[in-house]
Formats: C-alpha cells, structure tokens, sequence
C-alpha cells in the first residue's frame, strides 16, 4: 500500500474531509496513521508536490504538534523557492584536506562539511567566527504561533508541544546562529516548518539573532536562501531576505567551449522507442541523474521520495534515456531507472567538463545543433515557432500532433537557453 493509498482509507475511515469542513482541522494521531502505513512514511511530504491526491484536492496540509500527535487543515505550508538567477561565486577548499573531493559529494552532510571548510557559509553569514554547533533530531518544547488558513484567509491558531524536529546544521558565529535545512534534490518549494520550527526553539533559548538558511546543492552549484519571518509568531510571514550561489571549482565556460562542442559533437540517428524529451528544466534532468548515481529507482520511488509527482518522473527520467544518461532495466519485476556507464562517467565529472559533457550529448541531436547554430549565427535564440518547423524536418520519434510539437518545441528551446547561460558574461 502507497501513501496514497492509505490515506484515502484514513479519510474514509475517520470521516477526516467532515470534521475540517466542521471544525476547520483535524488532529490525528500515529497509532491512528499506524492502522495503515509507517507514520514517518505518511507525514514527510517535504514539497507540496508529494501531498497525496485528497490533500492537493482538498488544498490539505499536515503538520505535527506533539511527538505523536498532527494536525490536517487547509494550512499555507509551503514557500515556493525563488527563482534567482545569482552569479557563481568561486571559493576553495583548503590544500590540507584531502578528505573531502568536490566530485564526489553524496550526501547533504558532506555538501554541509564543504560548505563549511571551504569558507562559504562564512562568507554567506559575513562572519567568520562562525563554527558548527547543533544537529539532528530533538524536541520542540513549546511554543504556539499563526499560520494562514487557505480556506477562510484568517490566520489559524496552532500550539507545538514536544514535537520531533531536525537540523541538518547550525553555525554560530560573533553575532547570529544559522539554522540550515539542506537538499540535494532542485524543487519549486519547500515546507516552511523545516525552518520554522528549528528558528523558534532556538529564538527562545538563545540571545543572539536566529537566521534561517535553505541550501541546495545540485550540479556541483551550492545555492544559499536566508529568509526571515516578518512576524516571528506567524508561521506564514517569510520572507527571502539573500540568496548566493557557490562553488569550490572552476565554473567559467566560454562561447568558444560550446562553439568546440558543437564542432565535434558527431550527430547520431534518433533514439527509437525513446520519447522526444519533454522536460523544461534541463537542471533537474541532471539532479535526477545525480540521485540515481546513487542507486536505481523505480518512478514510484522517485515520486515518493522526492520532488516530482509521478507525471514528471516520466518526463525527466526519459529525458535522461534520450541523452544516453540512464537506460530502462528491470530489478525484482519491476521497471527501475539506471544510469549508464556514459551517465556515471559524466556524473563523477568537475563541473566544467560535465556541463560540456552533457552539451555534447544534447548537440549530437540534429535539432538541438540546428537551434543552437541559429543562436550563434543571430546572437539569439529561434523563437517557438521555428523552432517548430526545424523540428518538422528532423525525423524526430513519434511526435505526430501540432499541441506535442509545440510542447516539445518549447523543450527544445529551454534546453538551448540553458546551454546559452552556460556562457560566462
């Protein structure tokens, strides 16, 4: 039984849909959620995207309150993370320390540990004074605070007592103590409760000033958010105050690198019984091939374990089949994602020649060189519809309709801006 699954049997079970239209939220309790599925399965749904199919319908969300205890209302719970387009700021990692390799980071804690040594978490807090403090699973203690009700607009009372709480980080330096919540997986939002909760314990035991940090590392690219809360009581009162880029590698790429690219990249036949790509977001084909680095999965597994709804999942991990990046097989009777050999070569690269890498396996694909000639030759990207028309004589698999062409069409061209912004100014 999935999360879904199981949900819809504790909603049809405890007549959950009634008692919030009633009483506007409903508590329920792990050994009630234990009747069908591990709690900890049933409640982690860190992007608004893993919400089970009666929460998004019913605009739900689940918070805990107490070490057993959650409550289910129509709660504003998520923040969408913003789109910030940074430059890249180039630190090191000391000479000394030959334990950390930057090609190989697999983890949130060690993307931690590389943050820290190489100076960009005091560079991000301005403070270097800054050393780690506190970490991992502790309680709450108490406190009470405000969230927006999406149903009614007014802010709904909400009291935490002894609940589990995480800190993947903390760092105090002079003046401040940063709370981080780290991922390794690129999303459109978070929850907000990952640094909520750890910012009010720590806003109650300590004098110093409290700053919530979300950070994410994909792509050899350390992106750093500090929010704060306008109104410290009001869970919905974030707000983005910074947001950096790192990395502790080269990162500058020329025209003249995409131009050698696309030079030597050998064009090759369409992949047959692959769908043409339709994944707009050229970064999260590459997280999704850092996550399956790690182990093969299934496209349940990826839905449920991370920020893509099962739709997506196809989408992207298709896209990596396309690319010669992972391949189909078959674990235990079910179908799982696998990168390849190419795939795990290219995902154990430095970030330059693993961005170059992944240029020359787009451009060994007629329409994606056609375009990206266009944009050499104009300074400017084709628009949507020649792009359209480029795609019509390229021979492409299984794209019949005007509506998948044009869908397709603007793949192609996110893909190409993506390349196109690889270019250092």
């Amino acid at each position: 039984m999935n999360n879904a699954q199981a949900w819809e049997k504790l909603f049809s079970k405890y007549d959950i849909l009634r008692h919030v239209d009633l009483n506007g939220q409903f508590r329920i309790s792990a050994e009630q959620i234990k009747e069908f599925r591990e709690p900890r399965l049933m409640t982690k749904f860190d992007h608004k995207i893993n919400l089970p199919g009666l929460f998004t319908k019913n605009n739900l969300a689940i918070l805990p309150v107490t070490r057993g205890d959650y409550l289910i209302a129509h709660f504003d719970a998520y923040h969408g993370i913003e789109d910030c387009k940074s430059p890249v700021i180039r630190l090191s990692l000391p000479d000394n320390i030959q334990s950390l390799d930057c090609n190989n980071i697999f983890s949130e804690a060690i993307a931690l540990n590389c943050a820290f040594v190489s100076g960009i978490i005091a560079d991000f807090l301005d403070d270097d004074a800054v050393v780690p403090t506190v970490a991992g699973r502790m309680s709450t203690g108490a406190f009470d605070f405000a969230i927006t009700d999406t149903s009614t607009g007014t802010a709904r009372p909400v009291s935490v007592s002894n609940a589990q709480m995480e800190i993947d980080a903390s760092y105090e330096g002079r003046s401040c103590m940063a709370v981080i919540e780290a991922k390794r997986e690129l999303s459109e939002d978070f929850i907000i409760r990952q640094i909520y909760y750890p910012f009010r314990v720590w806003q109650n035991r300590i004098t110093k000033t409290v700053r919530p940090i979300f950070l994410v590392y994909s792509n050899n690219i350390f992106s750093l958010y500090e929010y704060a809360f306008d109104d410290p009581y009001n869970y919905s009162s974030v707000k983005l105050i910074q947001h950096k880029n790192y990395s502790v590698e080269d990162t500058s790429i020329t025209a003249q690198d995409i131009l050698d690219v696309l030079k030597m990249a050998a064009v090759i036949p369409e992949p047959y019984g692959i769908p043409f790509p339709q994944a707009d977001t050229f970064e999260r084909v590459i997280n999704l091939c850092e996550l399956l680095n790690e182990h093969s999965m299934s496209k349940s597994e990826i839905t449920e374990q991370y920020a893509f709804n099962e739709r997506q999942a196809d989408y992207y991990a298709n896209s990596a089949c396309y690319l010669g990046l992972a391949e189909k097989t078959s674990h235990e009777g079910k179908t799982v994602y696998t990168l390849t050999n190419e795939g795990r070569n290219i995902m154990g690269m430095s970030y330059k020649k693993r961005q170059l890498s992944l240029c020359r396996l787009i451009l060994s694909h007629k329409v994606f060189r056609e375009v990206m000639n266009l944009y050499f030759s104009r300074g400017h990207l084709p628009d949507i519809k020649e792009v359209e028309n480029i795609m019509q004589s390229s021979q492409l698999y299984n794209i019949g309709s005007g509506s998948t062409f044009h869908r397709r069409a603007q793949t192609i061209r996110k893909w190409a801006e993506w390349i196109s912004e690889l270019i250092a100014e």
